[in-house]
């Protein structure tokens, strides 16, 4: 294989892609139809259809036989729509979307120790770019037929997001119930969690570290793409529709670009996400009943953003 490749989509995966594999040889090329193999990380579906479907999209622009490894969190419908296009194109699709095993780290993307890949598609095309994906991700795991590693991808992000909302949570419960003492010594022990990913969650939270190249928005990306997934199976996930209207209130005041583990901010009084460079009433209009006075009394009557309640009411169902 000639051992050229073209990225398209977010930067800072294009960048560690770069990382992996240019020491062994390969070289990133700026024109997909250079390239033996095209890989994709997007972090919208929109963006991620205009990458393969639009004019200048991967499918046309690809030579035929092109590889087409797409690391985006997307939904198994959508993988298994971009498969058919792509072979009809005389291209060879395989779906890989990765993961990062530890998403509280300040550089997620470090080593490719703290990167997983589920990986689907045809097995000769599968077989052709494993060593590729080992390479960027050092545990990859192979579900079988197109759409199911986006499948095992939406699963997946449904424990990480709920880990790292519990993580949020429970860092908030010991926070109010110490009368916001300073001191958090022990919390990790107190609350020691069942993944890596509550765990380094907790710490960042306990030490107000809310900035690392896995950010808000990549979440936000994989939280979509798994209540897609849920929705097309007619399916209500009431805790993860709430921790994305969480990612959206968050990414309006100002967070997008902040990690995760910046949530924590949600559940805090209005001087702590301003020394973050967060402003709240960037977010006024997203509540149909806020009088604009944020409050984190918690009190129902005081409720004047609703946070302190359900987010069903934004679920597709």
């Amino acid at each position: 294989m000639n051992p050229s490749f073209f990225f398209v989509g977010h930067e800072t995966v294009g960048a560690y892609v770069s990382r992996c594999l240019e020491p062994l040889g390969w070289v990133r090329v700026n024109d997909a139809s250079q390239a033996a193999v095209a890989i994709s990380y997007c972090t919208s579906q929109t963006a991620l259809e205009d990458a393969y479907f639009d004019g200048e999209g991967l499918v046309k622009r690809s030579k035929p036989k092109t590889l087409l490894i797409d690391l985006s969190p997307s939904t198994p419908a959508f993988a298994r729509e971009l498969s058919a296009v792509a072979t009809v194109n005389d291209l060879r699709p395989v779906e890989a979307p990765l993961s990062v095993v530890d998403p509280a780290l300040p550089d997620a993307f470090s080593t490719s120790e703290n990167v997983m890949c589920f990986v689907a598609g045809e097995d000769d095309d599968v077989d052709e770019v494993i060593d590729l994906v080992e390479t960027i991700a050092a545990t990859v795991e192979r579900t079988g037929a197109g759409g199911t590693a986006q499948l095992a991808k939406a699963a997946r992000t449904v424990q990480a997001a709920a880990f790292i909302a519990s993580a949020v949570e429970s860092e908030a419960l010991v926070r109010a119930t110490r009368n916001n003492a300073t001191s958090l010594d022990g919390f990790e022990a107190i609350a020691r969690p069942a993944a890596v990913a509550t765990a380094s969650s907790i710490a960042a939270v306990s030490v107000d570290s809310f900035d690392g190249t896995y950010t808000v928005e990549m979440l936000m990306a994989e939280v979509a793409a798994a209540m897609t997934a849920a929705d097309d199976a007619e399916l209500i996930l009431p805790q993860l529709e709430s921790v994305m209207h969480l990612l959206e209130v968050l990414a309006v005041i100002g967070g997008a670009d902040k990690a995760p583990a910046a949530l924590a901010l949600m559940y805090r009084e209005e001087a702590a996400s301003a020394a973050q460079g967060l402003d709240w009433t960037r977010a006024e209009g997203m509540f149909a009943d806020a009088d604009h006075a944020h409050d984190h009394g918690y009190d129902d009557e005081d409720d004047d953003f609703g946070i302190y309640g359900g987010f069903g009411g934004y679920s597709a169902n």
